[in-house]
């Protein structure tokens, strides 16, 4: 994504890139240990800044030191997060919202605590970047979207596909047409049920399943590549889902199947098979290299970034904060359009906050 690519910049020059920006982290699980490395990674590429401040319920997550976790290698992190002698910690979330050094908050907490958390923070003046998903219900997120106007202040989901080595290329690929028009896409993202926080993955009407766990940045991917779907047809349940999405005046052919296989064991895949007018583009998290282009019965591998997407979004937000331009990141808007999409899937009873979808 030209946006996107450029903002999540390289932490090169610039008066600007070189202040540098305090961050706070609230919750201190596999998504929060994520974020903090995120942080760190932008501060050791030159895009200054610093983790003063973190918060979460667990004293033991306090002490800076991380399991490994997660489904992804990226994720795996053995040593220490932080200094518990140089970060501020508390249980409380008051520890990272009432610091007046923070000026951005990595929000991962559950999902249902994230409206809340996100609102306080924007109430005292903090720029934020709260985890998927932002909630179950999209007129909470409208609501949230309007307290963020009224603060001024950049809310940005943390929807780091849109920033991933290979996701960001097929934008930019959909965007300037360089191989025709797209035919066909296909998006698979499945994994076994997390064994992180089985109280809250266990619990549907608070985790949404895996319709929010990994379907979600699927579906964000295709409203960001082609915008709303016209109409969806999806089957299976909250946990295993395949959608349709229909285009009036776009690809004739869009699916997209996500889902938790299992208890553990089975290894997390994450793939896309798009198919172009002249091309076509096949990503694969399995293999190396990830990314292959088919074109004129000649096979070759696109150079990718090196880093992760969530590496990509933390240097986005840090790009906007200091240009005060906020225009490439993903919106609560979005965030919002997405929710009423799946919601109106009507898997599982998780129908709230679908009135009004599309």
């Amino acid at each position: 994504m030209s946006g996107a690519s450029a903002a999540a910049g390289d932490g090169s020059g610039g008066a600007a890139r070189r202040r540098e920006i305090a961050v706070g982290v609230i919750g201190l699980g596999l998504m929060g240990r994520t974020h903090i490395a995120a942080w760190r990674a932008a501060a050791r590429a030159g895009n200054a800044c610093r983790v003063v401040a973190v918060a979460d319920p667990s004293p033991e997550r306090l002490t800076g030191r991380a399991a490994v976790a997660g489904n992804l290698p990226e994720q795996a992190v053995d040593e220490p997060l932080f200094d518990p002698r140089a970060v501020r910690t508390g249980t409380d979330a008051a520890t990272v919202l009432d610091d007046s050094d923070v000026e951005v908050v990595s929000i991962c907490t559950p999902t249902d605590t994230h409206v809340d958390l996100a609102r306080r923070a924007l109430e005292r003046g903090r720029h934020v970047l709260v985890e998927k998903p932002v909630s179950l219900d999209a007129r909470a997120i409208d609501d949230l979207s309007a307290t963020a106007a009224r603060a001024g202040r950049i809310c940005m989901p943390a929807m780091c596909m849109r920033f991933w080595p290979g996701w960001s290329w097929l934008r930019e690929a959909v965007r300037d047409g360089r191989h025709g028009a797209v035919l066909s896409a296909t998006f698979q993202r499945l994994g076994a049920r997390p064994a992180w926080n089985p109280g809250f993955y266990g619990d549907r009407a608070r985790s949404g399943g895996a319709l929010f766990d990994l379907h979600v940045h699927d579906a964000d991917l295709v409203h960001w590549l082609f915008g709303p779907p016209d109409s969806i047809t999806a089957t299976g349940t909250a946990d295993h889902v395949t959608a349709l999405y229909r285009y009036a005046r776009g690809p004739a052919h869009v699916v997209l199947e996500g889902g938790w296989l299992g208890d553990g064991g089975f290894p997390f895949r994450m793939r896309y098979v798009v198919e172009f007018e002249r091309a076509t583009a096949e990503f694969d998290l399995r293999r190396e290299p990830r990314l292959e282009l088919v074109a004129a019965g000649r096979v070759e591998s696109p150079t990718l970034d090196d880093w992760t997407g969530y590496d990509g979004e933390v240097r986005a937000l840090l790009d906007a904060v200091r240009s005060a331009e906020a225009g490439a990141l993903p919106t609560l808007a979005e965030a919002a359009a997405v929710t009423r999409s799946i919601q109106a899937y009507g898997l599982g009873g998780l129908t709230t906050g679908a009135a009004g979808s599309r």
